[in-house]
């Protein structure tokens, strides 16, 4: 209230001033003041984007793929896959080489993104709750948690619809059985069904909107289709379009019209999977169909794009390398995606940011670039990038010690590929863990025994060198570090599994090892 009494009173002197003036430009002297007052009493909302003569709402097109890997697309160094649209889109956007998942999997990194919360506080902690992998081979029961991401928890596509946006999400969902309830006004595809409906082709059962795709149409290319319509429809208004592919999760079938370009390709070094690559080139073009139609409808420069992926990818199809690991792994590549923001007038030019993020970090980035205000009864537990994107920042850290990142996984997957070099053992992609980045230091605490891992990722981005023993007071550091997280957030351990039989177990790790 003083604030604006005070803009009052000069608004008054500056009247007085104007009676001085000549008539001819008293008019836009007093116009240029009101505006002003408004300005200066404006909310942080309308002020957050531009200057309030100027402020609109961006549009948001966030695009997600399903254990698309690190490596999988040209721009971050395929040798064999084809990404030329999402390449020139990267070109024009900051590229954060160090981004990581929510989780290993889909579902628990999934509800990371749209609570941001870290998995303790949602309590999705696998896909679905059931125990993975013979109980015999458990030394822990598994912490089962939930599967529904809980309706009282606040999405950030929910401040979005609040905010005035029309809201969409195009494929895949994975928290309930219909997204509408968590901030969206259209959905194409969404359940809580985490694979495609019966693949790629048609009939695509229990797949709201997709029911009467022609039998010839790939998936993928649909999905996309039914964006960019989305897009068109809603070009007067602002829009968050949520373009959540289903691709490139299994089954892994090709896009036949694609298929016999990459049979006839030379394989590369790190990749050669050709089906694998129609399904990401059809990606590709549906995204640059949308690019087209957003630059067709004078809406390039007013829509932020981020890209990225939701875990690793997948072990026997793709590799992540020189990560070690793969979805369902806590090694670098079942976790770190590739990730880029394109926001017009900021990112016009390629950069890189090495700066460590998750996507529990995307909740407050999201509604920063729309100037939404963050819920003040939900507890968040990301930092916006909105700083480093806009030059104003070089770390998300509030001090000069850098910040942790955090995972929590008090369950079991087991193996599905006979290759398991990139695991720690033959039967399971991971066992119940928790895992902290810090810097360039990374922790592995493995439950079961409390087994210790320790990497620093700047020397050795592979974890190869394993060096708890010869540093000891990082890795004391860290699991203190890692151990008060958890009793913050009240993680939860799993508990000894009375039916674990150690014989048991050790010979079926033998037998794997043998048929390797």
């Amino acid at each position: 209230m003083l604030k604006f009494y005070q803009n009052i009173q000069w608004f008054e002197a500056a009247v007085t001033i104007v009676k001085e003036i000549d008539m001819r430009v008293q008019f836009n002297i007093i116009a240029t003041c009101c505006l002003l007052v408004l300005c200066s009493n404006a909310t942080a909302n309308e002020l957050a984007i531009s200057s309030c003569s100027t402020f609109e709402k961006p549009n948001v097109l966030f695009v997600i793929l399903d254990d698309f890997g690190w490596k999988d697309a040209g721009f971050m160094g395929s040798d064999f896959y084809e990404t030329p649209n999402i390449d020139r889109l990267a070109g024009n956007s900051m590229v954060f080489s160090n981004a990581y998942a929510g989780a290993a999997n889909c579902a628990p990194s999934r509800a990371c993104l749209m609570s941001g919360q870290y998995s303790p506080r949602h309590k999705i902690f696998n896909v679905g709750t059931r125990p993975r992998g013979k109980k015999k081979h458990r030394r822990l029961n598994h912490v089962p948690g939930v599967d529904v991401l809980e309706p009282t928890i606040k999405t950030w596509p929910q401040l979005y619809q609040a905010a005035g946006y029309r809201t969409g999400t195009f494929g895949k969902w994975h928290l309930s059985a219909d997204p509408i309830p968590y901030g969206f006004d259209v959905n194409v595809g969404g359940s809580h069904s985490g694979s495609p409906p019966k693949g790629y082709y048609a009939p695509h059962p229990n797949a709201p909107g997709l029911e009467a795709v022609p039998d010839d149409e790939y998936l993928t290319s649909r999905i996309a289709h039914e964006a960019e319509s989305f897009i068109v429809a809603n070009k007067d208004q602002p829009w968050l379009c949520y373009l959540t592919h289903f691709a490139v999760h299994s089954p892994i079938q090709a896009n036949k019209t694609l298929l016999e370009k990459y049979n006839s390709k030379p394989a590369g070094e790190l990749h050669g999977n050709t089906k694998m690559a129609t399904m990401i080139e059809s990606v590709d073009n549906g995204l640059g169909k949308i690019l087209a139609t957003l630059d067709r409808l004078g809406l390039a420069e007013k829509t932020i794009i981020i890209f990225t992926s939701d875990n690793g990818g997948l072990g026997g199809v793709t590799d992540m390398k020189p990560l070690k690991g793969y979805k369902g792994c806590f090694y670098e590549g079942g976790i770190r995606v590739p990730f880029f923001v394109h926001w017009p007038g900021l990112t016009n030019n390629a950069s890189t940011c090495e700066e460590p993020i998750t996507s529990v970090d995307l909740y407050p980035t999201l509604c920063e670039i729309a100037g939404i205000d963050l819920p003040d009864d939900q507890i968040l537990d990301g930092e916006s990038l909105v700083p480093i994107l806009k030059n104003e920042a070089q770390s998300l850290s509030k001090t000069e010690t850098p910040r942790s990142i955090y995972w929590h996984f008090p369950a079991y997957l087991e193996s599905n590929r006979k290759e398991f070099s990139e695991q720690r053992d033959p039967l399971f992609r991971t066992r119940p863990c928790s895992i902290v980045r810090k810097g360039d230091w990374k922790l592995h605490q493995y439950l079961e025994s409390g087994e210790l891992e320790l990497y620093n990722l700047r020397a050795d981005i592979g974890e190869q060198e394993e060096l708890s023993e010869t540093h000891p007071e990082k890795t004391a550091e860290l699991l203190a570090d890692l151990t008060n997280w958890k009793k913050a957030v009240d993680a939860p351990d799993p508990v000894s599994n009375p039916d674990f039989e150690e014989a048991v177990e050790s010979e079926a790790i033998e037998a794997k090892l043998q048929l390797k």
